[in-house]
């Protein structure tokens, strides 16, 4: 706990810098495609691919920042428009400030790149969370935080055909703040309102009329009750709280519309934030507002939507819920991340088939002189499809285009474990592999599947199921001998009467994500030391049966 509380410290340390005011960053020098390129520049770029291409930890078909600073590195404006997946990821670019990058792609996995996307300039001092819309029109639209200060919410938009052209709006602010990420002003009745002016969602368009979410850390840190894991702030130092204190507490949204993208109108609080769900500490940002599909290949919407979303003491989670009179009403509540917040920032999109797909920053957990040594920084999660599940809670599986990468396919059946042992399965392991595993029901209490375990038994991550706490579990305390957090990463998930366990293993380096009976993930980042690729299946309180196990080496996607 106290190794947790630590790195928690430290995250917020670095994390939160990027929500304090700071001194302005100077605004990019565009790139001269007339101006000669040094042989030293041509030399040094070729060393450095060449590098990042021999990196043990970089991952090979997670998408990765390309180089530099991804902390924070959210992902950011994802959108799919003529065939293309787009998406922009938040990056510290060096002596310029945040800036947006920007990549697409036609299978999520291949990623071309264009230019930044937007950055310092052009009325703010950096750019910071937000998301994307394509209009009727076809021009795309990038709603941002605008940076530093009582700036707010802005927005670029693009009728390039191929989007690598933005324009910041005019009106920019288009929200405008009062002070760093709140708005403070009065209603029609004088009275005094509050809302948060911070990491817009993506916009949407109903009935002809624009709508957007901003987000509420810097609202709740002035205004609402602290609890541990948010930054100090004076009422923690004894000033007492406001009266209506418990109203901003936890995590709310303010809804906004407008007419015409220039003139925006707050509404109300987009729902009503419940402490059954979540505390009083958590705040909601990095909002995504999409409708859910009913099936994980698109197809007709749900008629239910999702609204993703981090507390950033918390991570990752979801509601799934109604939307309906301008309020979203949820109806029922998940995590992605558990114990910490590891799994974090989501970006979502709807794409040409009608699937709702999304991607997410999972921390590298590196210390900051490993990080420039290795010359890069900021992982994404595979891209989930997500749907609405028969019993109105949601569902997830990677991506079918996944499958692409696949090479080579080994194959065991019937494996047979008998309880307080492991089975080793030799020549199935690989540094780039998915595992696919389904184990018959039994009534083994703790059974699953340990990954990267080096010869000498030194590192190794478990997978398993833990009957008795209806869990999915994830253990990285043996996974490395250096870097990444050290804990056992715990998902709810109770399998019914007579279903098989199916669990869907990616390894990618320094980086496993787990995916169960379509309703469970998680991701973690591990940094194998020993290089260890060795695979085992082990069981406690009872024997298993694995119907089969199939493995396949994956093909690399990344250009480098």
């Amino acid at each position: 706990m106290k190794q947790f509380l630590l790195l928690l410290t430290a995250f917020f340390l670095v994390h939160l810098s990027a929500v304090s005011q700071e001194k302005p960053a100077p605004v990019p020098a565009l790139v001269n495609a007339n101006q000669d390129i040094p042989k030293e520049v041509i030399k040094a770029t070729r060393e450095f691919r060449e590098r990042l291409l021999a990196d043990p930890y970089r991952p090979a078909y997670h998408f990765c920042i390309p180089e530099g600073n991804g902390m924070p590195g959210d992902p950011n404006g994802a959108f799919y428009s003529k065939g293309r997946y787009h998406l922009m990821f938040l990056y510290n670019r060096s002596g310029d400030g945040f800036s947006w990058g920007h990549v697409s792609s036609k299978d999520l996995l291949s990623w071309r790149f264009h230019p930044d996307a937007i950055f310092p300039g052009d009325g703010d001092d950096g750019c910071f969370s937000g998301g994307a819309f394509v209009d009727d029109d076809g021009s795309a639209i990038l709603s941002y935080w605008m940076l530093w200060g009582a700036k707010g919410i802005g927005l670029a938009q693009s009728a390039d055909p191929d989007y690598s052209i933005w324009e910041k709006s005019k009106n920019n602010p288009v929200i405008k703040s009062t002070e760093w990420g709140i708005t403070d002003t009065k209603d029609a009745s004088g009275e005094d309102i509050h809302f948060g002016s911070a990491d817009p969602s993506n916009i949407w368009k109903k009935d002809g009329h624009y709508y957007i979410l901003t987000g509420n850390l810097l609202l709740l840190r002035k205004y609402g009750s602290r609890g541990h894991g948010l930054p100090a702030n004076d009422y923690e130092k004894g000033s007492p709280l406001p009266a209506d204190s418990v109203s901003y507490q936890g995590d709310h949204l303010s809804l906004f519309v407008s007419d015409d993208l220039k003139q925006w109108k707050y509404m109300h609080d987009f729902y009503k934030s419940e402490r059954r769900w979540t505390s009083k500490t958590e705040d909601n940002m990095c909002p995504s507002f999409l409708p859910l599909p009913s099936d994980p290949s698109g197809g007709k919407p749900s008629g239910k939507h999702l609204l993703l979303f981090i507390s950033h003491n918390r991570g990752c989670q979801y509601y799934v819920g109604s939307y309906a009179n301008d309020h979203f009403f949820p109806e029922n509540h998940g995590r992605m991340s558990w114990k910490d917040n590891a799994y974090f920032a989501p970006e979502a999109l709807i794409d040409g088939k009608g699937r709702q797909i999304m991607l997410s920053w999972i921390f590298d957990d590196r210390p900051d002189s490993i990080k420039n040594y290795y010359g890069w920084t900021g992982t994404y999660g595979l891209p989930r499809s997500l749907w609405l599940g028969s019993d109105g809670t949601l569902r997830m599986r990677p991506i079918k285009e996944l499958e692409t990468l696949r090479m080579k396919e080994d194959m065991v059946s019937n494996v047979k474990v008998n309880s307080g042992s492991e089975v080793k399965l030799n020549k199935l392991g690989k540094e780039l592999m998915e595992l696919e595993v389904t184990i018959q029901p039994n009534n083994a209490m703790q059974y699953g599947v340990k990954v990267c375990v080096s010869d000498d038994g030194r590192e190794e991550t478990l997978i398993y199921y833990d009957k008795s706490d209806k869990k999915l579990k994830f253990d990285t305390r043996k996974s490395g001998l250096q870097f990444g957090r050290k804990i056992i990463e715990e998902a709810p998930l109770e399998l019914k009467n007579e279903e098989p366990l199916v669990l869907r293993i990616f390894v990618d380096k320094s980086i496993v994500e787990v995916f169960a009976n379509d309703r469970q993930a998680i991701g973690r980042m591990i940094y194998p030391t020993l290089g260890g690729m060795g695979i085992s299946m082990f069981s406690e309180g009872g024997n298993i049966e694995a119907k089969s196990v199939k493995a396949w080496e994956l093909s690399p996607s990344n250009p480098y």
